[in-house]
């Protein structure tokens, strides 16, 4: 019998390998960002605050085969060619769970570094979807709990009065039938899908947000009922299929990707959230807070079992999209993100985790600029937009002070009082990089330097 990559390096025997999970809602930018990761790590160029780029320790990069032959490769070449091409576009998002190795080449640092060589260090980067982890909240409810949940904050959400009329056609007494299980289902997913298009971040069940290979099984096909209705036929078979989901699609996702994270991205579209209003920010920081929950080393429950003695050591919380706005609201935006997670980074730095939040941008899509309106100047940025237009944008000032946005997120605002924050949105610019450059960013080389600089 062989012995597993994962002992050989448990034992010291190979090349070391740093695991990290870059994970986020839908639109915060995961696939950009793996693509301009790892395109920066491969010509690093502008990775000047990559300490081990910087002071050339690095001496080489390049691709590995993917190492697990059981997860599809991360489809790096085709996404950073969309993204630098002739006719420069955004690449398809994440639909399921992908892997791409990245191997670095390092001079040894120290007294004794010359006499040590060159040693070799593995970046194993795992894309999946954030809509999976906001599953991890499921496990800890039963069918009852995890439907008064959906009811408590569904009303004013898209799609949510179609689904209530439904149900309204339903009775206890009615004998079950898979056209009205999948009927309600059906009706269920549109309005998680059109809560998302329209900003909402805790839509649960994830997995019926991208379903994959999985889409028509039973296992997708229920939705939250009513108390009046959860003693029923159908109420009985949707409780059912509610706890085979979290048996035999939640668990096993946690237990063969998530347990053998060593660092995590969490990616966030903190300026969408805002833009949508108060309650989507509020959304957002409730479904930050449960996603965290999986990083707590420690937990009591299935999940401390699945992890063992395990523990993610690192995680970066990033504000995406900070290229939307000009420079000089970049600290503002980083204080709200960090306020938004302040419980849940708590939890985390209590129990060991190193926790960094930082506003960037995977890949720079506009140029800064200061426009005249009157008798102000204001701080605007530049590009391309989706329909070719170039444009000036200006999404307004963000508060000095976070609490501004998150007491009346957290009170029930319907809107904000005495502001309006618009958003646009970019297209990727056409690039001309000189050789040894990576795609332009902000401060990308900063989130590396935190991921992976002690290990360089």
């Amino acid at each position: 019998m062989g012995i597993g990559s994962d002992v050989i390096e448990g034992l010291g025997l190979g090349d070391p390998v740093i695991r990290i999970g870059v994970t986020g809602l839908s639109r915060a930018g995961k696939t950009v960002f793996i693509t301009s990761l790892v395109a920066n790590l491969l010509e690093r160029g502008r990775m000047q605050a990559l300490r081990g780029a910087a002071d050339g320790r690095i001496k080489a990069a390049w691709l590995q085969p993917q190492p697990d032959d059981t997860i599809p490769r991360f489809d790096f070449e085709r996404h950073l060619s969309a993204l630098t091409g002739p006719e420069p576009h955004w690449p398809d998002g994440t639909r399921h769970v992908s892997q791409l190795r990245l191997s670095l080449r390092m001079e040894s640092g120290g007294l004794f570094g010359s006499l040590r060589g060159a040693r070799v260090m593995h970046l194993d980067i795992v894309d999946y979807p954030g809509e999976w982890l906001l599953d991890l909240r499921l496990m800890d409810r039963d069918f009852a709990q995890w439907s008064a949940e959906v009811f408590d904050r569904i009303d004013g959400r898209p799609g949510a009065d179609r689904f209530r009329a439904a149900l309204s056609a339903v009775q206890a007494a009615d004998h079950f039938t898979e056209p009205q299980a999948q009927d309600l289902a059906d009706i269920y997913t549109a309005h998680l899908n059109a809560a998302r298009d329209a900003g909402w971040s805790d839509c649960t069940p994830g997995r019926f947000l991208i379903p994959g290979e999985m889409a028509g099984s039973p296992a997708l096909t229920f939705a939250p009922l009513p108390p009046e209705l959860q003693g029923g036929k159908l109420g009985r078979e949707f409780r059912r299929r509610f706890d085979a989901y979290k048996s035999r699609v939640v668990k096993p996702f946690f237990r063969d990707h998530f347990a053998r994270i060593d660092r995590q991205v969490v990616l966030v579209d903190v300026l969408g959230a805002i833009h949508q209003g108060p309650r989507a920010v509020e959304d957002m920081r409730r479904a930050m807070a449960d996603i965290l929950t999986a990083f707590r080393p420690g937990r009591a429950g299935w999940l401390a079992q699945l992890l063992g003695t395990r523990r993610v050591e690192r995680i970066l919380f990033a504000a995406t999209k900070a290229d939307h706005l000009h420079h000089i609201q970049h600290n503002r935006l980083t204080a709200i993100l960090s306020s938004m997670l302040r419980e849940a980074r708590d939890r985390a730095d209590f129990q060991g985790a190193r926790t960094e939040a930082m506003a960037i941008a995977a890949l720079r899509a506009t140029t800064e600029d200061m426009i005249r309106q009157g008798d102000d100047e204001l701080p605007v940025v530049r590009g391309r937009l989706l329909d070719g237009r170039q444009a000036a944008f200006y999404p307004g000032e963000l508060p000095a002070d976070p609490s501004m946005l998150l007491h009346p997120a957290r009170a029930g605002a319907d809107a904000w009082l005495d502001a309006d924050y618009a958003i646009m949105n970019f297209a990727p610019a056409p690039l001309t990089t000189r050789p040894g450059d990576g795609p332009p960013h902000i401060r990308l080389d900063r989130a590396a330097e935190f991921l992976i600089g002690d290990r360089l």
